[in-house]
């Protein structure tokens, strides 16, 4: 299976509430791995040095500090597309959480806009 198709799989099974995602990437040819590497460098994956997984990619659903979900999507697509084939593995998974941000000192037309925003 493709690895873009086995990234939206793994999206899909997750609750709504998921907040961040951590992946391992494992590619088959190893004599590839500077071209995937250029091919994911969209998605800031994490290389692993001397452990047989090549790099970790970790993905923030709404907020946070990693990767935006489409961009993870359209660099696994690119590797696809390259023909490097490879193996996705699910490290870690983070639900419930709850972005904080200081209202203070904001109007109301603001925290109004931020709630709108953050329910969709």
């Amino acid at each position: 299976m493709a690895l873009a198709d086995t990234f939206e799989q793994i999206v899909d099974s997750l609750p709504d509430d998921w907040t961040d995602l951590e992946l391992d990437l494992r590619i088959f040819d190893e004599r590839r791995y500077v071209d995937a590497a250029v091919l994911l460098v969209v998605c800031y994956p994490q290389p692993y040095s001397k452990h047989d997984w090549h790099w970790r990619i970790l993905v923030a659903h709404r907020f946070g500090h990693a990767a935006a979900t489409p961009a993870v999507h359209a660099a696994l697509k690119l590797l696809d597309e390259a023909e490097i084939e490879g193996e996705l593995a699910v490290r870690g998974v983070r639900t419930g959480r709850v972005e904080i941000t200081q209202m203070w000192g904001r109007p109301e037309s603001v925290r109004q806009d931020f709630r709108r925003i953050r329910a969709q």
